[in-house]
């Protein structure tokens, strides 16, 4: 399996910076990975601050990793002991082939709980503080309606589709946190969207790419996708915030 393959050779060139653990959230922990379709979310503890040469060092391996078949899929950020209980600070990250910064939010904090896989060293429960109901409510809450709100003022990004599929399985997955408490996969909630009111046919264009032929839309239904799934999100979100926020 090539995923496997490339987890190993990841692990062995983290090796040298001696890390604490490496665990595995999202698709790759949850059930629901679709090798050379997935990202593999990785977050990585290391057991001291990153400096230059900690830099230098995680750049060279990630660009050593690029002849692997799915290394563009692996993203990995970096926790370090001092920083690794707040939920609002940004962190050295690994993701679509550059390094930048983000945090880790508390929806992966409470994936990494309640269904985290480790890969190498400490379980995630001996590292990271839980994660209230509270404050993951309060997140996505606002991720719905500060980030994916506002983006839908932009037609012609809904002509893509990663921002159909993560757009309305995103909303799916924050109205089951929300209505019910729990965390649910992406294929979970291509299962709730026709019951919350989603186009099913947009549903069924992203179930059949994602778990049978992955071939793009033509422009035409990439247009209309677009407009059905805007004309969904826009007041699905005002209704979920009205609810919750």
């Amino acid at each position: 399996m090539q995923t496997d393959a490339l987890l190993d050779r990841f692990l062995s060139g983290l090796a040298p910076l001696d890390p604490l653990a490496l665990w595995a959230h999202g698709s790759l922990a949850g059930g629901d990975y679709q090798e050379g379709r997935s990202d593999l979310d990785l977050i990585a503890v290391l057991h001291a601050p990153i400096t230059p040469r900690t830099l230098w060092r995680l750049a060279t391996l990630h660009a050593r990793l690029r002849a692997e078949p799915l290394a563009g899929l692996l993203h990995c950020t970096y926790l370090t002991p001092e920083a690794v209980t707040d939920s609002g600070r940004s962190h050295l990250t690994w993701a679509h082939e550059q390094l930048f910064r983000r945090p880790v939010t508390p929806v992966t904090r409470r994936e990494l709980h309640t269904f985290g896989r480790v890969l190498h060293g400490k379980d995630p429960a001996g590292l990271l503080p839980p994660v209230l109901d509270l404050e993951l409510d309060g997140f996505v809450v606002r991720d719905q309606r500060d980030f994916w709100r506002p983006k839908l003022a932009k037609a012609e990004r809904w002509r893509q589709a990663p921002w159909v599929d993560v757009g309305l399985t995103t909303f799916a997955r924050a109205t089951a946190t929300l209505r019910d408490g729990r965390l649910i996969t992406k294929r979970e909630a291509l299962e709730l969207l026709p019951e919350l009111g989603a186009p099913v046919e947009v549903v069924e264009d992203i179930r059949r790419r994602r778990y049978e032929d992955p071939a793009p839309p033509t422009g035409e239904w990439a247009a209309r996708r677009g407009e059905l799934t805007r004309g969904y999100l826009g007041p699905a979100i005002d209704g979920l915030v009205a609810a919750y926020g």
